[in-house]
């Protein structure tokens, strides 16, 4: 059932977005989120051979801008704390999948919250830097920046495009294990993600980084990322025209 939607319904999924985003009349500042769930079940069970009516698919239009109540503050730049517990190894969920079952976000969210940050930063079962409990992580170390392997984490669609923009500027990437020491002692740390493109870190449990401010490559790379929606290329989608 999945395996057709992915290869066969791609078109589908396209035009129902554009569909709601017409409906609502939006053509920026709108967040959209989509579910794909397995549908509609006979009776109540975990069981999938009850979800015999085809899956449903949720799309969720906001008008929701990047500088808003949901994400950071990208100018002045936002502090982390580490997680009390450890990122999902791929044996038991696999993080690199964008499901519903995020409570091994949520608690860590909980205890962001409870300490005044704005995330937390999760590690793998032995200690390396995964993500935080919502973005990807950056760090800049004299010039180079470097990226955790997308091995406990989602490989985020604003990540891969940061990396892209990265090697277009001439930045050298690295993608690698990387400890949480390595994080306290960067250049520069900021994190990825849909809602809040590039937020700068300033502050990781309690430990500046840096100068304690927004670095000079993390402002830089938030300029050309900033310039990207009004691009058109191949890699880049062209909303079509409606009313």
């Amino acid at each position: 059932m999945f395996f057709d939607v992915t290869t066969k319904v791609t078109t589908e999924i396209r035009e129902a977005v554009f569909q709601t985003l017409a409906a609502n009349g939006m053509r920026d500042g709108a967040h959209i989120r989509l579910t794909l769930s397995r549908g509609e079940k006979t009776t109540s069970s975990m069981n999938p051979i009850f979800n015999v009516h085809g899956c449903t698919l949720i799309v969720l239009a906001e008008w929701k801008p990047v500088v808003s109540a949901a994400t950071y503050d990208n100018a002045a730049g936002i502090s982390l704390i580490t997680a009390a517990n450890r990122r999902n190894p791929p044996a038991c969920v696999d993080s690199k999948i964008h499901h519903n079952n995020l409570i091994n976000n949520i608690l860590p969210k909980i205890q962001a919250n409870h300490a005044g940050a704005a995330d937390a930063i999760l590690l793998d079962l032995e200690g390396f830097v995964a993500e935080t409990n919502a973005c990807n992580l950056f760090l800049v170390k004299q010039g180079h920046l470097l990226t955790p392997h997308a091995d406990h984490c989602l490989p985020g669609i604003t990540r891969e495009t940061v990396m892209k923009l990265a090697e277009c500027l001439g930045i050298a990437v690295v993608e690698r294990r990387i400890s949480l020491a390595e994080f306290y002692a960067a250049d520069e740390v900021f994190t990825t993600g849909t809602m809040g493109e590039l937020s700068p870190v300033i502050n990781i449990d309690g430990r500046s980084i840096g100068e304690g401010v927004p670095g000079l490559l993390t402002r830089q790379l938030q300029l050309e990322f900033a310039k990207l929606p009004d691009e058109e290329d191949e890699d880049h989608a062209v909303l079509p025209t409606f009313e």
